[in-house]
């Protein structure tokens, strides 16, 4: 089964679904991992620190065992000033090399601009008469984002899906902590003991250890 995942920015795809990543590959699962945005020097970020995020990534991509890394190179926290023809080119190249059965994306109201926006633009690729192979999309929950959507019914996060990760949470929170300049202390969102606290809760809701939730926008059983 192939499995690609979403991250609007690196970190993303560890703190959504770096527990469910992790039984996919157990299960033998392939998995694919696409980066839609990425540091660059014209918008101010220094040379040490775009090497430094690129060895993270690559150490990441190692702790999961992704087949591959799809990178969109888009400039980040500018997401919203490409066109929408050219986000959803870009990702229909990946889609169709990657003709993955089970794709996570970000939520679509997540309070980051590039995460709205990829999720429509990725979502604008998932019709079944073009992608057949596609059998399930997710929506995660990124911690620093997802939970500061508005409170609004149409914009909350519903979770109808969940995934236990008890085998897998510490590896998990040791991926993470790769992201060395991602993690913080609480009360600062991205940090170990909130990743532990919410799978905690979710896993309290699903009756096991530790989970993940996710959203199911769309299953299809052959």
């Amino acid at each position: 089964m192939k499995v690609l995942v979403i991250a609007v920015h690196p970190d993303d795809e560890t703190l959504g679904c770096g527990g469910a990543l992790l039984r996919h590959r157990a299960q033998g699962g392939e998995l694919h991992w696409m980066i839609a945005t990425e540091l660059v020097e014209k918008d101010g970020f220094e040379t040490d620190l775009i090497q430094k995020r690129n060895e993270e990534i690559k150490k990441v991509s190692q702790c999961y065992g992704f087949e591959k890394v799809h990178r969109l190179g888009l400039a980040t926290m500018k997401v919203d000033q490409y066109g929408m023809s050219e986000l959803i080119t870009k990702v229909s190249e990946v889609m169709k090399a990657v003709q993955p059965a089970v794709l996570y994306l970000p939520f679509k109201s997540d309070v980051h601009s590039d995460h709205r926006r990829i999720f429509e633009a990725v979502y604008s690729c998932t019709k079944v008469f073009r992608y057949p192979v596609l059998k399930k999309i997710y929506m995660m929950e990124v911690l620093s984002e997802t939970e500061f959507a508005p409170s609004l019914k149409e914009d909350s996060f519903i979770p109808n899906y969940f995934v236990d990760i008890s085998k897998f949470l510490e590896k998990k929170i040791e991926i993470m902590k790769i992201f060395q300049s991602e993690m913080g202390e609480h009360p600062f969102p991205r940090n170990e003991r909130n990743i532990r606290a919410l799978a905690t809760y979710r896993g309290a809701t699903a009756g096991v250890e530790y989970a993940e939730s996710f959203m199911l926008l769309k299953e299809i059983q052959a």
